[in-house]
């Protein structure tokens, strides 16, 4: 069930568009569902889709489209590791193998201790510093040698809960 709170923070950004084009506010409410829930389950996508009056399929088509949004709950830190053309050019994929390597998981796997997420990324914008990575959808990352992976982890690890 959606919260007041939750509500209310949905009424906000609904508030930005007009009247009959509830479903603009889709991608800003699919995030604060995440921020509070961790992921987007698809109890979520209907309780949003009812609450903007419009077909679940019409959430549903964003949540699967973007990679920022979970579709299943993810570690404390997801690492999205871009493997789009050009930065496979650039060793993204071998960026990416070096991380699930180290971290014993393949791509879309999560740590057993629940602490890490590792995720392919399509281009996030930022080619010519490949490799890049983001993480937690917030932070991107350039020119991720092994060197530089291997001491965020650390670092990340050290920060975990």
């Amino acid at each position: 069930m959606l919260s007041e709170q939750t509500k209310a923070r949905f009424d906000r950004e609904l508030a930005k568009y007009p009247a009959n084009q509830r479903i603009s506010a889709v991608m800003a409410c699919l995030a604060i569902l995440q921020q509070e829930r961790g992921w987007v389950s698809p109890e979520s996508e209907q309780e949003l889709a009812d609450y903007l009056g419009v077909a679940p399929m019409a959430v549903h088509e964003v949540t699967s489209f973007y990679n920022m949004y979970n579709q299943k709950p993810v570690g404390q830190f997801k690492l999205n590791v871009c493997t789009n053309l050009p930065c496979q050019l650039r060793d993204g994929e071998k960026a990416l193998q070096h991380v699930c390597s180290k971290l014993g998981v393949e791509p879309y796997g999560t740590t057993a201790d629940g602490v890490f997420t590792v995720q392919p990324s399509e281009c996030l914008g930022a080619c010519a510093d490949a490799p890049v990575m983001l993480v937690n959808d917030r932070q991107m990352l350039s020119f991720m040698s092994n060197e530089k992976l291997d001491q965020l982890l650390a670092h990340l690890k050290s920060n975990a809960k």
